[in-house]
């Protein structure tokens, strides 16, 4: 059931999860890539327990699930953005999984605009994309952090684009369904 109470635990998590993100920024820009790993992994394992917390105590609300997503989306699109501007992965990988969540959002507003459909139910892929984009960044910032780590290898760049390409193109499915059925 959604509430409309604002202050739960699982909020409380995400609102951490948002202010992690500008300090997380902040290690990078002064290379502080281990103190960058620590608050990604914070971050990561907050976005999971946020989650779980709010099913299992019942305290899911409105606010939760507009900014639960909102904060992987900024965590996410920052670090692939910082990690291309310093040449740490390819350009082009940020750039599908940006493109990605802008094609999701624009079409999520189009969908509220045109229709009035607010609600998009993440599907199994999209939490399978989103996943493996954070592995993929944990994995980058410990290549950079411990020695013995590569930098990721081609096979994990393919997996994480397929994925992100593949949930990306199946909520524009998923929305132009919907769409068609109003």
């Amino acid at each position: 059931m959604r509430q409309n109470k604002v202050l739960s635990i699982p909020n409380i998590i995400t609102f951490i999860r948002i202010v992690i993100i500008p300090v997380f920024v902040t290690a990078l820009i002064y290379k502080r890539i281990d103190y960058a790993l620590f608050l990604f992994i914070g971050a990561a394992v907050s976005d999971m327990l946020d989650g779980v917390l709010a099913r299992v105590t019942d305290q899911q609300t409105l606010l939760g699930a507009f900014l639960d997503p909102l904060a992987d989306k900024f965590l996410l699109m920052t670090s692939f953005i910082m990690f291309s501007v310093y040449g740490w992965i390819p350009r082009w990988i940020a750039v599908t999984v940006i493109s990605r969540d802008l094609i999701v959002m624009m079409g999520w507003v189009l969908l509220y605009l045109l229709y009035d459909i607010t609600k998009v139910e993440p599907s199994f892929t999209g939490k399978a994309a989103i996943a493996a984009q954070l592995v993929f960044i944990a994995y980058t910032l410990l290549s950079l952090t411990v020695p013995g780590f590569q930098l990721p290898q081609i096979w994990m760049l393919v997996a994480v684009s397929v994925l992100t390409i593949v949930s990306g193109l199946q909520y524009i499915y998923r929305g132009m369904r919907q769409a068609s059925e109003k």
